[in-house]
């Protein structure tokens, strides 16, 4: 029995050296897959401080060099939320706002702490500023302020999103203004050209009917020039007629008319110097002062 005993005691053994050697081998695997995971994160965040120096420009190369290192960390732990912010940040410097977005909304589920929140809010509000989201990032300016009320860069934040709203609102009130100035233009316009087409109707009616009246009196004054015309005729016949019902005159009695009329003229003027002769004699016994 005793012997039984010690057998199974030393199998058991046997199986405890084992199962610590499994633990070891583990944890080293697990150390040195760590140490792989903090190495990458090192290296990205090594070349996003670089690329921050460039006061200058945006220098997106490198901050694309840390987010693919950064990549290779999350590979080997995608939960981590420290290293899924560093992520976000990269890809807010490239301008890849959408993704950063999406990025930072995910975080504020894991985060708890409220320092690490009013740090996820304040960069998301970034993010949704530059993306013209103004009432978003105002949103997301006042979660981080109410974690961390004390944040001078947040409250500026803020200030500066709400004084792009008041442009904004400014700006659409401005082209209501000029919309609405615009349509009574437009209305002014089409009322003026309504009134010259009534203007044009009633001109283009006066003239028909000026051009009416002027051919109508130009029709009359036909008519009584043909009337005219019918009455000179008329008479000319009646002229005509009455020449020819007047008796023919023969030579000689023309001849004894004319005869007399030139004695009747001679008495006359026989006449009047008898009387001239008579005016004269009485002027001569007059007397000279």
């Amino acid at each position: 029995m005793v012997e039984k005993v010690s057998l199974v005691w030393y199998q058991k053994l046997r199986d405890m050296k084992k199962i610590l050697f499994i633990f070891s081998l583990l944890l080293i695997i697990v150390s040195a897959q760590a140490q792989n995971e903090r190495k990458f994160i090192r290296k990205g965040n090594s070349i996003f401080k670089e690329a921050l120096k460039d006061t200058v420009k945006l220098d997106t190369a490198r901050f694309s060099q840390a987010e693919t290192a950064y990549r290779k960390g999350l590979d080997l732990r995608p939960n981590d939320p420290k290293w899924n912010f560093n992520l976000a940040d990269a890809l807010y410097k490239q301008g890849k706002l959408e993704e950063a977005t999406g990025r930072f909304q995910d975080i504020l589920e894991q985060v708890t702490d409220s320092m690490h929140k009013s740090q996820v809010y304040h960069n998301l509000g970034n993010a949704l500023l530059q993306q013209k989201k103004i009432d978003e990032s105002i949103a997301a300016y006042k979660n981080a302020l109410r974690h961390n009320p004390r944040d001078l860069e947040t409250k500026y934040n803020l200030a500066f999103a709400q004084k792009m709203k008041k442009e904004q609102e400014k700006q659409k009130q401005k082209n209501k203004d000029q919309q609405n100035k615009d349509k009574k233009k437009d209305k002014n316009k089409d009322k003026k050209k309504d009134q010259n087409k009534d203007k044009n109707k009633d001109q283009n009616k006066d003239k028909k009917d000026k051009d009416k009246d002027k051919n109508k009196d130009k029709k009359k004054d036909k008519d009584k020039n043909k009337q005219n015309q019918n009455k000179n005729k008329d008479k000319k016949k009646d002229q005509q007629k009455q020449q020819q019902q007047q008796p023919k005159i023969s030579k000689k009695n023309a001849e004894q008319m004319l005869k007399a009329l030139m004695n009747q003229e001679k008495k006359a003027q026989d006449k009047m110097k008898k009387a001239k002769a008579a005016k004269a004699k009485v002027k001569k016994t007059e007397k000279d002062w």
